[in-house]
């Protein structure tokens, strides 16, 4: 695996069903705080690594009774919150790191306590954890750690977890631990509905030795009284002898098929399917709000388009209205442009006639200017003989001949 990773700082993270959160509660509540709660017996005075440590309740409750606890895990933003809400001290620090790449000396812890972290690797990470954590324990270091049954965890309940990458068979589990821890002893953990009876203890020692119960929420755990019971049950007889001996202090009971348990997982599966329906109606509800805000803000675009529109309309009429008073307008030019029109037809058909009259003036003009040139080139004519018969008059011949002529026209008559 590689180094941290780093993500946004988030001061109240939400929970996915892959990191438990201490703000959580019911059955993964239980298992988580219980194993702690366990853990710490095996831990007091030591120098202790929660490896995988998750927000850091677990290794700030190891602390409260060994005097060094490293947490670590691979999510920068987990580690920063880990340390803001537990501090980051002598006794309970934290590191962002792998668990395949330990920056601790050799040798250098008591107890590595891992809880849910091995099934969260793949196989070759699995084996590189379990090395490193070899490396960091002394020779005579104890490994706590937990990991789901794959058996009941998965295969019985057909169930699949989204964040697990390699779950172990038990048998799986224990050859891996033997190649680096071949001492083992192993304790079973679940969450059952049990009939439980056990031996009434003293008033000084109401939790009796061998009975543990403890109390707990988000913000630690303290020994609990065990609970008084809801029946008595008596072994009574003559003689103290006659008694038999105290067989164990607590007894469990349940059915085989462990009936209320289904019942109550049955109920969480109901209550998780009906979360999810509420998820489901929140989302669509949200989603309907959306819309309803996408609605919104079409009226109003569309109301901004209708008012767009009307003045569109207004701006439209007014052009008409113009256009209208232009037409009106133009009618009136062209009414008097047609008066005009006619007005000049009426002048140019006086014009025309006035022409054709003075065109038959003109003719008779140029007739009798034809007539008066005819004769005027015979006045010429006549007055050219005139001048000729003067001339020869004034003449000599003329005056010597002009008698004799005279004569001849006096005979010629």
């Amino acid at each position: 695996m590689s180094g941290p990773i780093s993500t946004p700082v988030s001061a109240a993270p939400e929970f996915t069903g892959e990191r438990f959160l201490p703000s959580c509660s019911g059955e993964i509540a239980y298992e988580h705080w219980h194993r702690y709660t366990f853990a710490r017996r095996f831990v007091e005075g030591k120098r202790v690594l929660d490896a995988a440590c998750g927000e850091g309740y677990g290794t700030a409750l190891l602390g409260t009774v060994a005097p060094s606890v490293i947490g670590i895990d691979i999510d920068m933003a987990t580690i920063d919150r880990a340390r803001a809400t537990y501090g980051d001290g002598k006794r309970v620090r934290f590191i962002a790191c792998s668990c395949t790449g330990l920056p601790l000396p050799s040798a250098s812890i008591d107890v590595v306590v891992s809880f849910e972290t091995i099934e969260h690797l793949a196989a070759a990470d699995q084996l590189a954890m379990l090395i490193e954590f070899a490396r960091v324990l002394t020779p005579d270091g104890l490994l706590m750690m937990s990991s789901p049954n794959r058996r009941l965890y998965a295969d019985a309940r057909n169930y699949v977890n989204p964040y697990h990458l390699q779950e172990l068979y038990r048998d799986d589990l224990a050859r891996l631990l033997a190649k680096r821890f071949p001492a083992q002893r192993w304790h079973h953990q679940r969450l059952a509905y049990w009939s439980g009876i056990w031996t009434e203890r003293d008033a000084e020692s109401p939790n009796g030795g061998a009975v543990e119960a403890w109390i707990g929420d988000g913000q630690g755990v303290a020994p609990y009284p065990v609970p008084e019971g809801m029946y008595f049950i008596v072994l009574a007889a003559r003689d103290a002898a006659a008694l038999p001996a105290d067989g164990g202090s607590v007894s469990l009971f349940t059915d085989a098929e462990e009936s209320e348990l289904r019942r109550a997982e049955a109920g969480a599966r109901e209550a998780l399917r009906l979360d999810g329906l509420l998820k489901e109606n929140a989302d669509a509800l949200a989603r309907q709000a959306g819309h309803v805000q996408h609605l919104e803000t079409l009226v109003a675009e569309r109301e901004r388009l209708v008012v767009d529109r009307d003045a569109a309309v207004a701006r439209h009429t007014a052009h008409v209205q113009h256009l209208e008073t232009l037409v009106v307008e133009r009618e009136r030019i062209i009414a008097e442009r047609d008066r005009a029109l006619a007005e000049a037809n009426a002048a140019r058909e006086q014009y025309e006639a006035r022409s054709a009259e003075l065109e038959k003036q003109m003719i008779s003009l140029e007739v009798g200017r034809s007539r008066m040139e005819s004769e005027r080139t015979r006045l010429d004519a006549a007055l050219a003989a005139q001048e000729r018969a003067i001339a020869y008059l004034q003449s000599f011949r003329g005056w010597i001949g002009w008698p004799w002529r005279r004569v001849r026209k006096w005979r010629g008559r």
